[in-house]
């Protein structure tokens, strides 16, 4: 039975790189910018990249950045992307919702764009644009930032 599940064991971390789909875990810092009021925001975020053929992917994303001055907590972002597969990257749309970055704030929705660059190995480094729609009487608002992560 050891051998069975050595060589099943063996046989799944082989095949590992050949698997499109990949787990992603990334840090990121940036700008956040509305009404001529600009600043800095740092965060963190887990995504899950699926395979739709041999040039094209989707995925899904949390993620948690937070706008790097007083009075703001931790936005909490649910965002979906659908992109296009290149020669070691990745060209991306994406859309979701963000929670409020503050307390006298409210949760918006997304869109933006993005473009991801593999490194050596799993690491890979991306940057990202992010328009923020605002609502109930809140100015919209816009995010550009820089990451690296890893992907498993």
């Amino acid at each position: 039975m050891r051998i069975v599940l050595l060589s099943l064991a063996a046989s799944l971390v082989a095949a590992t790189p050949a698997l499109a789909n990949e787990v992603r875990v990334e840090t990121r810092a940036g700008v956040y910018w509305t009404d001529g009021a600009t600043k800095g925001t740092a965060g963190v975020a887990a995504g899950y990249d699926f395979d739709l053929g041999p040039a094209a992917f989707s995925g899904l994303e949390v993620s948690g950045d937070k706008i790097l001055t007083s009075g703001t907590k931790v936005a909490w972002g649910f965002t979906g992307r659908l992109g296009a597969k290149l020669a070691g990257s990745k060209l991306y749309g994406t859309g979701g919702y963000t929670t409020e970055p503050c307390s006298q704030c409210e949760g918006s929705w997304h869109l933006g764009a993005g473009y991801e660059r593999g490194f050596m190995g799993n690491l890979y480094g991306k940057v990202e644009y992010r328009h923020y729609f605002g609502r109930n009487g809140f100015n919209d608002a816009n995010a550009v930032v820089a990451g690296v992560g890893v992907k498993f």
